[in-house]
Parts: C-alpha cells; sequence; structure tokens
C-alpha cells in the first residue's frame, strides 16, 4: 500500500461516559470522511499510559505513528477510552484500577458506544494489561467482541522474566493505589527487553505524550499480574481470536502463550510472532507489519464450511 496516496491524519472527536454514578470516562474517536464501511475497533491501553498516547501519538516523519489514523482511513470506526484512574478520566475514587475495574469501564464505553452509533459488535485490540482487560471484558460480553487480539498479552506468567522483576516489589505496590512515572521509567520499557527496536524521537514523543497526561498510574493491574495470575479462561473466549507476541517481548513465555492459544475454542484463532518487536508494538519500528497483521486477522474471510462450536 503506497501510504503518501492516503491523508496522514484523520479528525478526532472527544466523547464521555459515566461508569456508576461518580466514574467519568474519557473516549476518543477517529473515522475517516465518508464513515466507516468495515466496522468498529476498540483499542484498550495497558498499566502505564492512557489511551490517546498509545494509539494516536503523532510522530512527524513517520508515517501512520498513529493507529487510529491508520484503521480510520481503512474504513473503521476507531474508538479508545481512558480507563478510570487514567489520563482524562476520573482518578479521585480509592481503588487501584484493577484488570476488573477496566472490564467495567469496557462494559461503560460500549454501553455508549453502541448507543452513539447502533454497533451491537466490536472488533477489540488490548495490549499487555489491556489485552487481559480486553479478555475479561469478553468473557463477560462475548455477544460484544466480533473478533478478539491479544498483544503482549500474559496467561499464567511462567518463565515471564518482566514479571519475575516485577514481583520483587510487590509489597511496595500493594501497599500505594498508584506509582509515580516519569519520562525514566517509559524509557525503560523500550530498553528492557531489547534495546533498538524503537526510535528515540517515538520514544521521546511517547514519553512527552504519557507524561503530559499523568505523572502517576494505579497500581492494580501490576499486582494482578504479580500475584493472580491467571485472570483469564481461554475456555469461555468463543469468539476468533489472535495471540500477537513480540519477538523480544518479555511479559509472557512462548510456552505460556501456546498452552493459553491451545484452549482456545474455537477454530478461526491464530497465533502470530512479531519479527525485531519488543513490548508497546505500535511504538516499535516495525509497526507497520503490526498494523498488517492486526488488519488481515480482522477482514479475514468467514469460513465457508464451519461447525458450530
Amino acid at each position: 500500500m503506497d501510504l503518501t496516496t492516503l491523508p496522514a491524519t484523520v479528525a478526532g472527536t472527544e466523547h464521555w461516559t459515566k461508569k456508576g454514578a461518580d466514574v467519568d470516562l474519557f473516549l476518543w474517536r477517529k473515522t475517516a470522511p465518508g464513515g466507516a464501511t468495515k466496522g468498529t475497533i476498540l483499542f484498550v491501553h495497558g498499566s502505564s499510559m492512557a489511551s490517546q498516547p498509545t494509539f494516536d501519538l503523532q510522530v512527524e516523519g513517520r508515517p501512520y505513528s498513529s493507529v487510529m489514523d491508520y484503521f480510520a482511513v481503512q474504513g473503521y470506526d476507531t474508538w479508545c477510552v481512558d480507563h478510570e484512574g487514567y489520563g482524562r478520566s476520573t482518578k479521585t475514587r480509592d481503588i487501584t484500577a484493577n484488570i476488573a475495574d477496566g472490564a467495567d469501564d469496557l462494559s461503560a464505553a460500549t454501553d455508549y458506544i453502541m448507543a452513539e452509533t447502533g454497533e451491537k459488535s466490536f472488533y477489540v485490540y488490548g495490549i499487555s494489561s489491556g489485552a487481559l482487560r480486553a479478555a475479561a471484558f469478553a468473557e463477560r460480553h462475548p455477544e460484544r467482541v466480533r473478533k478478539l487480539a491479544l498483544d503482549a498479552f500474559v496467561w499464567t506468567g511462567a518463565n515471564s522474566p518482566t514479571l519475575a522483576e516485577r514481583s520483587k516489589r510487590l509489597e511496595e505496590f500493594r501497599q500505594m493505589k498508584r506509582r509515580p512515572i516519569d519520562k525514566a521509567f517509559v524509557y525503560s520499557i523500550f530498553n528492557r527487553d531489547h534495546p533498538g527496536t524503537a526510535e528515540d524521537k517515538v520514544i521521546d514523543a511517547f514519553a512527552d505524550a504519557i507524561c503530559a497526561l499523568d505523572d502517576s498510574m494505579p497500581t492494580g493491574t501490576y499486582v494482578d499480574m504479580c500475584s493472580r495470575l491467571p485472570l483469564t479462561d481461554p475456555a469461555k473466549l468463543t469468539m476468533p481470536t489472535i495471540v500477537m507476541r513480540g519477538e523480544y517481548d518479555g511479559i509472557a513465555s512462548v510456552e505460556d502463550l501456546l498452552a493459553f492459544f491451545a484452549a482456545l475454542p474455537h477454530p478461526a484463532k491464530q497465533f502470530s510472532v512479531m519479527q525485531g518487536i519488543s513490548h508497546a508494538s505500535f511504538q516499535q519500528k516495525n509497526y507497520m507489519m503490526v498494523y498488517h497483521i492486526l488488519q488481515s486477522f480482522y477482514e479475514q474471510p468467514d469460513a465457508v464450511y464451519k461447525n458450530s462450536i
């Protein structure tokens, strides 16, 4: 595809909805001029950054740095939401914003999007703890998930170098509701697995965007991932599912993910190892490959002959 023939960016609109009586959730939408023809994607962010820095990052000289721009131009209605405790959403409640809380956010967000657009079923993409949130949401509301993409996912945590290191601070995380972050922390995400997989200018832009919204992050997902895995029952993920694993990503071992993959019940499932990728797939040098993998999965035609599951 010749990216030079496509518009570089797409106008976005902000939206707000309630979770219960006290929580305001910020949603961000991008749809190409002329409207969406291929369906609606809901992007779900991870533990250490809000949604717009992850999914709508603008970097000069990097075509389609924003995954929302890319998929909007392809004909999708694209949405993301700041989970409670992140970005522009409410940060005042006395909670740690764990995985279950994140699934509550996605229920509220999809309630709003369905009322706003008439959409009934979504293409859902989650990354890192966002993949765990997306999976928890899919277990609760399988009727709302057309296809599920789990990127940088972890199942049991077995043989995970990232979680082994993070677990050394588990008791510290349990004692606090939020943990501080800064630009150096963002750089550590890219340096812990395999330095060099992302451009410095992209990490700089990513760090600037994250820190413009937050100087601390909730601890709930860290505690969940270090002490409560597995949080996902693959048998309950009854929709087509892809597991996307970066070649160098230390959040989960290949063996852990393959065991999860084997237990997924839907025959239209895929497992993709993404060459040259560590964590934070959309901010990597090989980001266009990630887009291609995701788009191919979402646009794969339904089988002509199929047994019911």
